[in-house]
């Protein structure tokens, strides 16, 4: 445990905390703790920079560790006390020595009392529960010697994998029973977004006394392979499986290393990860003892009590399914879950191309030609047949939908009754499922080879063609369950579109017949227009994946910065979240600015809508808007837009008029890629944060971003790296988008039944969650500032409507602006403010640090010592005046002089005599 640690008894558990916590975080703590210890689910809103990392890792961490000292007190007993009797509370185990039985008319122990009533029920009153008894003050009597039996770091490592099923606190809420009928201590498998989000919450446990917690990273081969054959390509999965079924001497050599570092006793207590570790560190040890970390990261699971990974991971069955993940019983944390309706969607949907149907078909065709499994692939191959069938018919059927697209929808019924008619239904697809598994199965056939025999490996289906089936299957198998009561949470869409791709032309004979092909640096491949046919498995019901989980969870955490409005979530996913908080945010109301503008430097008004952004007068209005803000604001400066398309209108309106170029004179522009590739998005990003660093006076950098984004979401934009953060408009999803719209109609449909929030209701959501999000890249900690500014007039006019869906911390400061010269005002005296703040925190703090180096200064004689503290803090006062007129600057115990002329270094007690005497100074 960490000497800086604080500790706290939250709903009975014992939990400790590095740092003495916010309001927000114990909020936090008490209402994960309470779910935790009645098998609940949670819903929890903290503000980005409120600690809400350190809160989900102490709270959960502490709760599994009560548990586990709670199950191993019968193993104990009986192994060190035999004959001794044993004590529980709620979160310590007591062992009190044996005595003799208690005669009759003689009052019980109140420890003998305890036991017996635990034995027969829960406590039922507060003078009964210990929940409401301080701590260290727990049933001490002289006739029984209390005794703590061990830490629980020792009881992790020795009990944790056989835990005790006679406690009379254990409950079927507690989790699940291995097949030995003993209690399992639930896993916490905590997912976010992104792997870099994992790494800084790898950080956060390290910081808490609970960093040597046993644990492992699951990634993808992208992050983690150290192949040195395979690492320099995109498609590390197939190069990874191939070199796996290699029989000729080429197999992977890492992965039969996995055996080195592919326990949690080697990893601790060999390797020396013995704190919290991020994949980078195990990479590096990978390397180091040439052992696949991917692999190891997958076998340190069954040890680990916390588990993190992307959240996909654990939503998408099929990935769950990959990675052995037994969510059954198990701790589901999920941070930043903001759209975690939409990651569900996502996970229980497919959708395929005319193409990758057609090659998967010809591979198939080679197959059974070659007689390979016929009896299993042609069922697999009738069932590609099908597919393609559905869409040549379905030609006639297409109604146009915009420009050179058209599309047909089926409801997940209709669709069942059409895959009826081509013979599939429940039983026969259960047939199909056996197929496909027969078929990726390793077989070696005995062959004759130059006289020779040898045993020769069964060819099977490509990766991508496995992908295919276990992806349209995983879709199926949705739509058959349970009496096919999710078809109707299913839309089937087969759109058509036109596409340019890249294509080499034929060769052609001349004139004599012979085919003369150019040479290859001449042969230049053409853009050719190209139909393209899209079949795709929407699921519009997030409720069907995540129901997997709900059902079968000890209890699920759902966390975010930015979950407002929060209503939809447990009509969304059908699931009751009994523990709910809005958390208030750990700054004060004077360190932030938050405006609406609804009108721009020339009085006229705005409003982000599609028909007002094409137009020329609007487009230079927020042009003109955004160079002020850039003239009153130093430093870094975000602006994000609702789509790309608006930001590549933008930025060929304003580089034609010459305002692109006034943004440069202030600022350095750095506009976010649309594509590109991850290592071209850091270097981006990473002249940003040097053009802040760097800035002198109200320069900085000006980066243009995309509301939903790569820089909306995950990226951290701390202090003076974003010291405003402008929204333009209202980041509104696609309306003409087909899925949206499928969305929104299946909500008005289900609304008044299922209690699902209307079409309209919901599409509104998703604007604020995407505007919240972009909004908390600002305030990253308790000490940061900043100003948000919402530009459009929409919020002035309806606040009803756009304000409300604002986080909390975020509608409660909203202040409407009447004209953008009152709004650039406020804001101008606001960074003053904020600036001098600063400023007086500097000195402050430099003045604390020389008091401190005084008292550390040798005695002085007797008629100098009074005088002596004086003298020094008369120093302190010139050194900040100097500081201030930017002369010197102060390190450690010395002070460098700034002049043209000279560059000395003085001690501080020589600093007075030179400020006397260079008055110009």
């Amino acid at each position: 445990m960490a000497s800086d640690s604080s500790e706290y008894v939250i709903g009975g558990v014992k939990v400790l905390f590095p740092c003495k916590p916010y309001p927000s975080q114990l909020a936090m703590m008490n209402s994960i703790i309470r779910g935790l210890n009645h098998g609940q689910h949670c819903l929890l809103e903290s503000p980005t920079g409120s600690g809400k990392s350190l809160a989900l890792l102490c709270s959960t961490l502490g709760w599994q560790q009560a548990q586990a000292g709670k199950c191993v007190c019968v193993s104990v007993r009986k192994q060190k006390y035999p004959g001794v009797k044993t004590v529980f509370t709620c979160n310590l185990l007591w062992v009190s020595a044996p005595s003799a039985e208690t005669p009759r008319g003689r009052r019980k122990s109140v420890a003998s009392q305890l036991s017996e009533r635990l034995q027969v029920s829960l406590p039922s009153s507060p003078e009964e529960d210990e929940d409401f008894q301080p701590l260290g003050k727990r049933f001490r009597s002289s006739e029984h010697k209390v005794v703590l039996l061990m830490a629980f770091s020792d009881l992790q490592h020795k009990h944790m994998s056989e835990p005790c099923s006679h406690c009379p606190c254990a409950s079927a809420k507690d989790g699940v029973k291995d097949k030995d009928g003993k209690k399992k201590i639930p896993k916490i498998f905590f997912g976010t977004r992104t792997h870099k989000q994992i790494t800084q919450i790898a950080h956060e446990l390290k910081r808490t006394a609970y960093s040597s917690v046993q644990m492992t990273i699951l990634s993808s081969r992208k992050h983690t392979c150290v192949h040195s054959d395979v690492v320099p390509h995109f498609n590390r999965n197939e190069l990874c499986k191939e070199l796996l079924e290699d029989k000729e001497g080429r197999s992977c050599r890492y992965y039969h290393g996995v055996k080195k570092m592919g326990t949690q006793h080697l990893l601790q207590s060999v390797h020396g990860l013995c704190g919290a570790w991020d994949v980078e560190d195990l990479v590096s040890l990978g390397r180091r003892l040439r052992s696949c970390a991917y692999y190891a990261a997958r076998e340190l699971m069954q040890g680990a009590s916390i588990i993190f990974c992307p959240y996909n991971y654990l939503l998408d069955p099929m990935i769950r399914e990959n990675m052995d993940i037994d969510l059954t019983g198990q701790i589901l944390v999920l941070d930043e879950a903001h759209n975690i309706e939409d990651c569900a969607r996502e996970c229980a949907s497919f959708t395929v191309d005319n193409n990758t149907l057609q090659m998967s078909k010809e591979e198939l065709d080679g197959l059974i030609k070659l007689n390979i499994r016929c009896s299993d692939h042609e069922p697999l191959r009738g069932f590609c047949c099908m597919l393609l069938n559905l869409i040549c018919e379905s030609q006639a059927l297409l109604s146009e939908r915009g420009y050179e697209s058209s599309c047909k929808v089926w409801s997940g019924t209709e669709i069942l009754q059409i895959f009826h008619g081509f013979g599939i239904i429940p039983d026969t697809f259960s047939n199909l499922k056996k197929h496909l598994t027969a078929v990726l199965e390793k077989e070696e056939r005995a062959g004759v080879v130059d006289g020779k025999e040898l045993m020769k490996t069964v060819p099977t289906i490509s990766s991508a063609t496995a992908t295919f089936f276990k992806s349209i299957f995983m879709v199926l198998d949705f739509l058959f369950r349970d009496n096919c009561r999710f078809a109707e949470d299913y839309r089937v869409a087969l759109q058509q579109s036109y596409a340019w791709v890249n294509r080499v032309p034929p060769d052609v004979p001349d004139a004599n017949g012979f085919f003369v092909r150019p040479h290859p640096t001449h042969r230049k491949s053409a853009r050719v227009k190209t139909e393209v046919q899209m079949l795709s498995f929407w699921c519009l019901n997030p409720a069907v994946a995540f129901s997997d989980l709900s059902r079968s969870v000890h209890s699920i955490v759902l966390t975010s910065g930015t979950l407002s409005p929060m209503g939809s979530f447990s009509s969304e996913l059908e699931v009751k979240f009994t523990n709910q908080l809005e958390a208030n945010h750990v700054i004060n109301k004077s360190q932030v600015w938050v405006g609406t503008v609804g009108s721009g430097p020339s009085g006229r008004k705005l409003q982000a809508t599609f028909q007002q952004a094409e137009t020329f007068a609007f487009q230079d209005e927020v042009g003109d808007l955004l160079l002020q803000v850039c003239q009153v604001i130093a430093k870094g400066v975000l602006c994000f837009l609702p789509s790309y398309k608006m930001l590549d209108k933008l930025r060929d309106r304003w580089l034609s008029t010459g305002l692109w170029m006034k943004l440069e004179r202030h600022k350095t522009v750095i506009t976010e890629p649309r594509g590109g590739g991850k290592g071209d998005f850091d270097e981006l990003l990473q002249m940003y944060y040097e053009a802040v660093k760097y800035s002198e006076g109200m320069t900085g950098a000006l980066l243009f971003a995309v509301c939903r984004g790569k820089v909306s979401e995950g990226l951290d934009f701390t202090d003076d790296n974003a010291r405003a953060v402008v929204t333009i408009g209202i980041p509104f999803p696609n309306f003409k988008d087909l899925q949206v719209e499928l969305k929104m109609k299946y909500n008005n449909q289900h609304c008044k039944s299922r209690g699902l929030l209307s079409g309209n209701r919901w599409y509104e959501i998703q604007a604020y969650r995407a505007l919240n999000q972009a909004l908390g890249r600002c305030i990253r900690h308790r000490k940061d500032w900043g100003a948000l500014i919402l530009v459009d007039d929409r919020y002035r006019n309806n606040p009803n409507k756009y304000i409300t869906g604002l986080s909390k911390w975020v509608r409660q400061l909203v202040q409407h602006h009447n004209t953008f010269s009152g709004a650039v005002q406020s804001l101008v005296a606001f960074c003053q403010e904020q600036q001098k703040v600063q400023v007086d925190l500097a000195d402050s703090q430099i003045q604390t640090k020389a008091l401190a180096s005084c008292e550390k200064l040798p005695e002085a004689e007797e008629d100098t010592s009074s005088n002596l503290k004086a003298d020094f803090y008369a120093i302190y006062l010139v050194s900040s005046f100097l500081k201030q007129t930017q002369k010197i600057e102060a390190k450690n115990s010395c002070v460098f002089i700034k002049d043209q002329s000279t560059n000395h270094k003085f001690c501080l007690f020589e600093l007075m005599s030179f400020a006397l005497k260079n008055k110009d100074f």
